[in-house]
């Protein structure tokens, strides 16, 4: 790790005020630090401002240094919600990581975490050994000839199905962006990732009310039971009534270079019966679009299964 300057800013105006590397829980951080892929000559700690709170009354309103583990134990929170966060980490890295931090956790991509390798997300132009290389971890969905690398986090799946927004703070002022529309595909410029100006800070979450999120979930299939990245995951609500899907939620990672809404399997859920079969119907519209390179050519299937595997579980006392 390479020296830098530590700041503790006294106010969000103060963190504001010129661009700098936020540090919350540092579990992202940290890491890439350590390992120089991140190299930044001001830090400041900003766990002392005042950016938390989760408010259940009408939505959700979590405040963006909300611990992982907290939100998940909120008894407000819809069950996806808390499901992808129990499915994350560690106990020990849910107790500190930041909601506004995980959602601006950087890639797995073992080509992006090693510096003696290439990478256009790290260093723009010089190429993407992902391509025709290890990429059985990577995306085949928002693809590009640039970057194939998945995005990290398991809660803005889910905050992506919910219609969710951030709100960003900086000296400019305030703004609201849907996470649907603040991360980027990777298209020419994989090392831009999200809508995140300099100086801007991600303040708090903010997720519609949507009553019937009650009856949702959160499939994550990995190599290993715990504390492991997705090879594809699936948060899915939905609404039955008397049998059939009135409406539907769905949106997937592990598969994709940003949290991924599959708004035509919805389409083909909202009006069917809560069958099997309609979920197979509904799910082979799921893979749409997907280019698979290499070792990643299972995940359309995959994708496909974990989409079903998630209705079923959601449906399996009223069929």
């Amino acid at each position: 790790m390479r020296q830098f300057e530590l700041t503790t800013p006294a106010s969000v105006e103060a963190a504001t005020a010129e661009p700098a590397t936020y540090l919350a829980g540092g579990t992202t951080l940290v890491d890439l630090m350590k390992l120089d892929v991140l190299t930044p000559q001001r830090v400041q700690d900003i766990n002392e401002l005042p950016l938390r709170g989760l408010d259940a009354a009408d939505g959700l309103r979590i405040g963006a240094l909300e611990r992982m583990s907290d939100v998940a134990a909120h008894p407000g929170v819809y069950p996806m919600i808390s499901r992808a966060l129990l499915l994350s980490a560690s106990q020990q890295l849910r107790n500190m990581a930041s909601i506004g931090g995980n959602l601006l956790q950087r890639t797995r991509c073992t080509y992006f975490r090693d510096v003696a390798m290439p990478c256009n997300k790290r260093e723009p132009g010089s190429g993407c050994p992902a391509l025709d290389g290890a990429n059985r971890m990577h995306a085949v969905l928002g693809t590009s000839d640039s970057c194939l690398a998945t995005h990290a986090s398991d809660v803005a799946v889910v905050f992506t199905a919910l219609d969710a927004e951030v709100r960003l703070l900086s000296s400019e002022g305030a703004r609201t962006v849907p996470l649907a529309e603040f991360y980027r595909l990777p298209g020419d410029t994989p090392d831009v990732e999200n809508d995140l100006r300099p100086g801007e800070l991600i303040t708090e979450v903010v997720v519609p009310r949507l009553d019937w999120a009650a009856n949702s979930t959160y499939v994550k299939v990995r190599d290993r039971q715990s504390y492991e990245f997705a090879l594809c995951s699936a948060a899915v609500a939905l609404d039955v009534r008397d049998g059939r899907i009135a409406d539907a939620r769905v949106a997937v990672g592990g598969v994709a270079t940003v949290p991924w809404r599959l708004h035509a399997v919805e389409e083909a859920l909202r009006g069917a019966p809560a069958t099997e079969e309609s979920f197979e119907h509904a799910a082979a519209a799921a893979g749409e679009g997907a280019r698979t390179r290499g070792a990643n050519g299972f995940k359309p299937a995959l994708l496909k299964r974990t989409v079903i595997r998630a209705l079923l579980e959601l449906t399996e006392g009223n069929r």
